[in-house]
């Protein structure tokens, strides 16, 4: 579509020209045609070069953005296994004291039966003469019997507890560095491919890239045509909920601020992290990366989505947008641009979620990317 409009341009030029070089000289036309061809040729083999260069700069952004995804997902678990550690550590604190004074009443338990000369309660008894005597021994042995016996229950129990919790905190410790490394190598991977992406871009003259934003634009829109001619919107004709719209609100109010891979508001956004903020103003929270949305909330077929869902695109589910309505959505599309309405079908559409409501099927409508 891009190669052909602008093949279409330089041929009305040439045409003009072709027309001026023959009356000046009407004895060389073979040579004016040559000249016209040749012309038409390169700019053919330009268009090419730079739809070539898109399409390398799109696979650019979209691996970054798988990385971000990645990192995302890591920085989400960071978080939670710094959370448990806390939460283990103040366990272990708590269960050291009690242990202590376990251990200090152990200790008192000892002391007694050793300034009683040492005999076990049972041998007192039997050497008891008096009657009242041995009945109130008996009572005695029983209670510090029971005593001792609780004391080592809790002992043991206690002693447990707290190797669980040294394991269980060594676990985490060991995941985090895991996590913290998935980290590390997702953002080194990230800002390789923006790097690289935006070399490339960097090489192209100020028209060019002009024209590349002009391609980018058609390519979506072409999807954008191919999904609203299968007919999609026919069926579609769903409301938004009453979190939905407050969703909806908090989105579009964000349009025009930049994408900046793993980050949630309230100046920048990448796509899930979007999604996420202007949910919660609608009063629900979903997972954070787009991978996680389209695997934990509830799915709708396509044809049953309303606004404020959730379309989820490419097969790996790494990119995320918020459906508007009328074949429009909103959403953060990559590095170098901004919060932005565009048509909902201009990307390939792994399925729809809904955070507010029950799924309706399995929601997946795969689309060739």
């Amino acid at each position: 579509m891009a190669c052909t409009a602008v093949v279409l341009c330089v041929m009305g030029l040439l045409g003009s020209t072709a027309t001026a070089a023959y009356a000046d000289d009407p004895k060389n036309p073979a040579a004016d045609a040559r000249r016209a061809g040749g012309s038409a040729a390169a700019a053919d083999a330009d268009a090419r070069r730079l739809d070539d260069v898109r399409k390398k700069i799109d696979a650019l952004y979209r691996k970054a953005e798988q990385a971000t995804d990645a990192y995302n997902a890591a920085e989400e678990q960071v978080e939670l296994q710094q959370k448990e550690i806390v939460r283990l550590a103040r366990s272990i604190d708590s269960t050291q004291r009690k242990l202590a004074a376990l251990k200090r009443q152990a200790g008192s338990l000892a002391s007694a039966q050793y300034r009683g000369g040492g005999l076990p309660s049972e041998a007192k008894l039997m050497l008891d003469a008096d009657p009242e005597g041995f009945l109130d021994n008996a009572t005695l042995a029983r209670k510090g019997e029971f005593a001792a016996k609780r004391v080592i229950r809790q002992l043991a129990r206690l002693k447990g507890d707290l190797e669980s919790y040294s394991d269980s905190a060594t676990d985490r410790w060991e995941q985090l560095e895991a996590n913290r490394k998935k980290k590390e190598s997702a953002q080194r991977d990230i800002k390789k491919k923006i790097d690289e992406a935006k070399k490339l871009e960097s090489r192209l003259a100020t028209k060019e890239k002009d024209r590349l934003k002009k391609l980018e634009d058609e390519q979506a829109f072409k999807q954008q045509q191919k999904w609203l001619d299968s007919g999609v919107l026919n069926d579609i004709s769903n409301k938004a909920s009453a979190a939905g719209k407050k969703a909806i609100s908090f989105a579009t109010a964000q349009l025009g601020k930049d994408y900046v891979w793993g980050a949630e508001g309230p100046d920048t956004f990448d796509c899930s992290g979007l999604t996420l903020r202007a949910w919660q103003a609608g009063g629900r929270t979903i997972p954070r990366t787009s991978q996680e949305q389209w695997r934990q909330l509830p799915r709708v077929g396509l044809r049953d989505m309303r606004p404020g869902d959730l379309i989820i695109y490419f097969s790996d589910a790494s990119h995320v947008g918020m459906y508007l309505g009328d074949g429009a959505m909103v959403h953060a599309p990559r590095p170098g641009r901004q919060v932005t309405i565009t048509g909902a079908g201009s990307m390939p559409i792994l399925g729809v979620v809904r955070p507010d409501g029950a799924a309706g099927g399995d929601g997946a409508h795969h689309t060739d990317e």
